[in-house]
C-alpha cells in the first residue's frame, strides 16, 4: 500500500456497533477512496476511536492531516455517540490525541449517501428496466437512497454546482401507508401492539420478523420467536409463510421507496443500500417491488422511467466518507464523478 501525500492524505473511518473500519482517502485523486488501505478492528479492543485510528495509522505506516468518521449513531455538532457502544466521540479531543488539523463526523447514513457519487455501474445491481449511468458532478442531479437493516435509513444526495451535499432525514419514521385489504389488516394488528406504526416497522431485519407475525395470525396460528435470518433461510427452503412475509416486504419496500422519490423529487434515481439488499437481491429483483414502486397514479408513468440500484460496493461507508473528505478537505476543482474500484 502507498501512502498519498499527507497533505492530501485523509483517514477514514466507518464505525459501528461491533466493528470499526478505517481506510485513506487521497483528495486530489479521481478516485479518492484508497481501496487497498482498508483495515478492520473489533470496537471493544479499544478504549476509544482515537485508540483504534493511532493503531490503525502505526499498523500501516500512514500520515493524515484530516479525517473524516462515519458513525452509527447521532451527530450533534463535534459530538457524537455510538448505537449499541460506549465510545462518545468529541472532536476537539479526537483532534489533540491524533495531531489533526480538521474531523469531520457524519452519520452513517449521510456517508451511505454521499458514495452514490463515487458508484460506477460495476457497484450496482438494477432493479426494473430503468437504466443508470455516472454523471459528472457538474450536472445537476437528486438522488433518493433508503436502506432496511436494524432500523431503516432514508435520505438523499443533491448535486448543485459540482459540490455533493446529503441529505439527512428520519424517513424511516414517517407512518406506515397499507396499500390494500392485506396490508391494512397487517396496520392494525401492529397498531395494536405498538400504537403508531412507522414504515421502520415492516421495513428492517425486526420488521419482517413483524411481518411474519402479523400474517401468522391472520392465519390463526402462533409462529413464536423468530429472528430475522429465520424468515428468510426457511423462505429459502420453501416455507410458504415465510415466503408470503418476503412478498409483502417487498411490495411494501417497493411503495416507500416511490415515495420517497416523490417527497423529494429525485428523478434521477433510488439507490437500496444497507445490510438486508445484498442477501436478498436475487428475491428483491423477482418480486412486486418495482410494480409499487411504480404504482403512483398520476405520475406512474414517470416514475417507470426513474433507475432503481441496489449498492453492492464491499465498504459504502468508507466510500461516502471519501467523497466527504474531497468535499471537506480537498482543494475546489471541477470533478468528474468516477467509478470508485472496490
Amino acid at each position: 500500500m502507498t501512502s498519498p501525500d499527507p497533505a492530501q492524505c485523509v483517514l477514514l473511518a466507518d464505525i459501528g456497533g461491533t466493528n470499526a473500519r478505517f481506510a485513506l482517502a487521497d483528495t486530489s485523486a479521481d478516485n479518492p477512496f484508497l481501496a487497498d488501505s482498508t483495515r478492520e478492528y473489533v470496537v471493544a479492543e479499544f478504549p476509544s476511536l482515537a485508540d483504534a485510528a493511532k493503531h490503525y495509522l502505526d499498523e500501516t505506516g500512514s500520515k493524515a492531516r484530516n479525517g473524516v468518521f462515519a458513525v452509527a449513531g447521532r451527530v450533534d455538532g463535534d459530538e457524537a455517540r455510538i448505537t449499541n457502544h460506549p465510545w462518545v466521540i468529541k472532536v476537539p479531543r479526537m483532534r489533540s490525541m491524533l495531531g489533526f488539523e480538521g474531523i469531520k463526523l457524519i452519520n452513517d447514513f449521510a456517508a451511505q449517501a454521499m458514495a452514490v457519487s463515487l458508484l460506477g455501474p460495476e457497484d450496482v445491481a438494477q432493479v426494473g428496466p430503468a437504466r443508470w449511468k455516472p454523471a459528472p458532478l457538474s450536472k445537476k442531479r437528486t438522488y433518493a437512497v433508503i436502506g432496511p437493516g436494524t432500523g431503516l435509513g432514508a435520505g438523499g444526495l443533491l448535486i448543485r454546482d459540482g459540490k455533493r451535499i446529503a441529505l439527512e432525514t428520519e424517513g424511516g419514521h414517517v407512518s406506515f401507508p397499507p396499500g390494500n385489504p392485506e396490508e391494512i389488516e397487517i396496520l392494525q394488528r401492529l397498531s395494536r401492539q405498538f400504537g403508531r406504526v412507522s414504515n421502520e416497522r415492516l421495513i428492517c431485519g425486526p420488521g419482517l420478523v413483524n411481518i411474519h407475525r402479523a400474517l401468522s395470525e391472520m392465519a390463526g396460528e402462533d409462529p413464536g420467536p423468530l429472528k430475522p435470518s429465520d424468515v428468510t433461510s426457511r423462505a429459502a427452503e420453501g416455507d410458504a409463510r415465510c415466503l408470503q412475509s418476503l412478498d409483502v416486504f417487498f411490495a411494501v419496500f417497493g411503495a416507500i421507496a416511490g415515495d420517497l422519490v416523490l417527497t423529494l423529487g429525485a428523478w434521477d434515481g433510488v439507490f437500496l443500500c444497507g445490510g438486508l439488499v445484498p442477501r436478498l437481491l436475487p428475491q428483491l429483483q423477482r418480486s412486486g417491488f418495482r410494480q409499487r414502486f411504480e404504482h403512483k397514479g398520476r405520475f406512474s408513468p414517470a416514475m417507470g422511467n426513474i433507475p432503481v440500484l441496489a449498492n453492492l460496493h464491499p465498504q459504502p461507508g468508507l466510500l461516502g466518507a471519501a467523497a466527504t473528505a474531497v468535499e471537506t478537505f480537498g482543494a475546489p476543482r471541477e470533478t468528474q464523478a468516477t467509478p470508485a474500484k472496490a
